[in-house]
């Protein structure tokens, strides 16, 4: 199964690369980028392309990262609090 995975890992990325050899051969124009503070001049449009990507990417992977960790964290809480009501429940059961 393992084998499998990443025989499909691999002929994925290798799709990719080739779909981002042809979109950089398809387009080769350089253009301008302003992005309000700055001014990008003669960029090939591949690069440009693939910076917006990677962002997007490391903002989606951040945003995740940030609701797993609160997950965590409450999983955490969560665990304690049952902790704690399962000692009160035994110690009320031995008074009893």
């Amino acid at each position: 199964m393992v084998t499998l995975r990443r025989l499909v890992f691999v002929a994925v990325l290798l799709v990719l690369m080739l779909l981002t050899g042809v979109f950089a051969y398809s387009n080769p124009q350089p253009i301008d980028i302003d992005v309000g503070l700055m001014r990008f001049e003669q960029v090939p449009m591949a690069v440009a392309f693939a910076v917006v990507l990677v962002l997007g990417w490391l903002l989606g992977l951040s945003s995740a990262g940030i609701a797993l960790w609160r997950s965590a964290g409450e999983k955490r809480r969560l665990k304690q609090e049952l902790q704690y009501a399962e000692a009160e429940s035994r110690t009320r059961q031995t008074s009893a």
